[in-house]
């Protein structure tokens, strides 16, 4: 039996640098942890004295509660941190607030920003631990993680798939996570979306690009429909919100020319009526709140993962519990 694949990894600031195996370690380790919220104590003691603080600059409500609850499932300190008010908020720079933030004794920075880059460039500058979640319109690597995860669960495989990813592309972080993980994993991805939010400059990603949902909707095994990211965007892309949902929206028509077993996604908060409809949304073909749940197991492995890369790193040999004991 060969040796399992080693995490050596400090920082997650997306899933473009990763590996196929390192992606499918973080998704095995994350089905360990699944099994936490199922004890009575929902509680295990793998970062028991490490410090989380989650430095969020831009709005985020289920990302944020995640992680803080994923922190304080494996017992760590949690530090919330948000722009308003702060010291950013008075003239500080970014670097100078992290280093500030970090000089409390912080291990693990879960940074989200509105500026492409923000997480790595902390990573350079910091000693402690970066997770990107979610920087601009570059990526969301935990988001996509738990979907690929959800994916998984349903199908028992990721490769060989197809998913539609559907809507904002071009602003949309989440989009450009999910193509580099469901690629480095062997599914198809199929974009879809009107022109002016989908470029062909996703083709060289692997990718294949149509502004036709309807062409589409009976060959995928997965419809990922995506926000239409309204604050992203700099001028209007699309006529009219009637418009783009009568052209790209997950109706209850088209919804009934897709595949019978077919998986419903979306990375939330939803805009009901707009890309997806109300009853598909919270029918039986909808992971919306399965993705919720896994992203917390996805969550506590990223955190366990970096913690015990950092704990090697530093010359620890006290790594913390492992999955299987914890």
């Amino acid at each position: 039996m060969s040796e399992p694949v080693l995490w050596r990894r400090r920082h997650l600031l997306g899933l473009e640098p990763l590996t196929a195996d390192e992606i499918r370690f973080v998704l095995d380790t994350a089905r360990t942890f699944k099994e936490v919220s199922t004890r009575s104590v929902k509680k295990v003691p793998a970062l028991r004295g490490k410090v989380v603080v989650n430095a969020f600059f831009e709005d985020s409500t289920r990302t944020r509660m995640s992680f803080s609850l994923a922190a304080q499932r494996l017992s760590a300190d949690v530090i919330e941190f948000t722009e308003k008010g702060s010291s950013v908020s008075k003239g500080e720079t970014l670097i100078d607030t992290a280093r500030n933030i970090q000089a409390m004794g912080v291990d693990i920075m879960v940074v989200r920003h509105a500026a492409a880059g923000a997480a790595e460039l902390l990573s350079r500058h910091l000693d402690c631990s970066i997770i990107n979640a979610g920087d601009g319109a570059h990526e969301h690597p935990t988001q996509a993680l738990l979907d690929l995860y959800t994916i998984r669960e349903r199908f028992g495989r990721i490769e060989g798939l197809k998913v539609a990813i559907v809507g904002d592309i071009a602003n949309s972080r989440v989009a450009r996570s999910e193509i580099w993980g469901l690629t480095k994993l062997g599914a198809q991805v199929i974009l879809v979306g009107p022109t002016t939010l989908l470029p062909r400059v996703f083709e060289k990603y692997g990718c294949q690009v149509t502004h036709d949902l309807d062409s589409v909707l009976g060959e995928v095994d997965v419809m990922y429909m995506l926000r239409v990211q309204n604050e992203r965007m700099k001028a209007a892309q699309f006529p009219t919100v009637r418009e783009f949902t009568k052209l790209f929206g997950l109706t209850w028509d088209r919804f009934q020319r897709c595949k019978k077993d077919v998986l419903v996604m979306h990375p939330g908060p939803m805009n009901r009526g707009v890309e997806i409809q109300s009853d598909i949304a919270d029918g039986e073909h909808s992971a919306i709140l399965e993705q919720v749940e896994n992203g917390l197991a996805v969550r506590m492995a990223v955190l366990y993962l970096l913690n015990q890369a950092g704990n090697a790193s530093s010359g620890d040999s006290t790594t913390g519990v492992s999955p299987e004991k914890a």
